[in-house]
């Protein structure tokens, strides 16, 4: 690997705020200082969208192979896939297109991460129906991974500040979440969670497993899953040398490991993990009137490959108006190094 990785950064969906973060992040020297990143995607789109928002134009650097990339701080290396006819296409809005366009990015960042031409992906946001639309039926990028990468036990970790956070279950309902809450289950998290922070570069993990239950179950009284099922996870993982902890209240897990209790923690579905990371990461200016911070990472685990992300949407009813805050990206960016050196 050079000494600098080489990271292959997605579009996202062309009609959301995918390429003005992308725009705003690299025109940023400090990334340059930590990568090489090369964008898969449409030059045509950002080219667009720098004059739709009034930003300076940035030099685009077209190639077909990203052994041709410059990867110099000022140029924006650009991996053409052709996939965006501009006069079929509108921004801000949903379309089959669209879709398909952010698909293909998706599609080809992790081919050229399985044949090793780049050392980490970052992806862009993507709009779930407009991939449905365009035939793609997947949930979500963490299900498109799994299956273009033939990976069977994975997890999402979202990532802010000091708070690190994976999950037993993501995009299914709330029901089937519950259902999900099995030992093979959360201990198979729990290792893939300890693996990670040793990836990251910390020696010892701590792990801390939430609870399912209100109060963790109250021993029975509110639910049996954290005595039958998670519990005996734990006490799986420490026989394994794992510094596991739990299950953990969930109304004071986070705040614990905000604190430094943890290193990670262990969620049993999507928003008991979710929504701490963006309540502390999402901050919306009502005077201004627009958020004034988006940060987040969201990463998932357990893949061959690297894979890193923004943690939000595609905002198609900010798109357009030069206010979408790249944090999340560079955020994403900087994550995608940090694995990628520890590797």
């Amino acid at each position: 690997m050079n000494e600098k990785p080489i990271l292959g950064i997605t579009l996202g969906d062309p009609a959301g705020i995918g390429p003005e973060i992308t725009l705003k992040a690299l025109t940023s020297e400090k990334v340059y200082d930590i990568c090489c990143p090369v964008v898969i995607g449409d030059s045509t789109v950002l080219e667009k969208t720098a004059k739709i928002i009034g930003f300076p134009m940035p030099i685009f650097h077209k190639i077909q192979k990203v052994s041709d990339a410059l990867f110099q701080w000022g140029t924006i290396d650009v991996l053409e896939l052709n996939q965006v006819a501009l006069e079929d296409f509108s921004f801000g809005e949903v379309s089959k297109e669209a879709g398909n366009a952010a698909f293909s990015y998706v599609e080809k960042v992790i081919e050229l991460a399985l044949s090793g031409e780049i050392d980490a992906t970052v992806t862009n946001p993507i709009n779930k129906e407009a991939i449905h639309l365009s035939g793609h039926m997947f949930a979500g990028h963490t299900e498109i991974y799994a299956e273009l990468t033939n990976t069977k036990k994975y997890t999402m970790m979202l990532a802010g500040e000091d708070l690190r956070v994976v999950h037993v279950s993501t995009h299914v309902s709330l029901r089937e979440a519950c259902d999900r809450v099995k030992k093979k289950r959360v201990l198979e998290v729990i290792q893939i969670a300890d693996k990670a922070c040793k990836e990251m570069g910390i020696k010892s993990p701590k792990i801390g497993v939430a609870g399912l239950n209100p109060h963790s179950g109250e021993n029975g009284l509110f639910g049996a899953e954290e005595i039958e099922e998670i519990m005996p996870a734990i006490e799986a993982a420490r026989k394994m040398g794992i510094l596991a902890e739990g299950p953990v209240p969930p109304d004071s897990l986070f705040s614990k490991a905000r604190g430094g209790w943890y290193d990670m923690v262990v969620a049993m579905y999507h928003d008991q993990g979710h929504i701490p990371l963006k309540v502390t990461g999402f901050v919306y200016d009502k005077k201004e009137e627009k958020w004034a911070a988006v940060e987040g990472v969201n990463i998932t685990l357990g893949l061959p490959i690297i894979r890193t992300s923004v943690d939000h949407g595609t905002a198609f009813d900010q798109v357009g108006k030069g206010q979408a805050s790249e944090k999340s990206l560079v955020n994403a960016i900087e994550y995608a190094v940090q694995f990628a050196k520890n590797k």
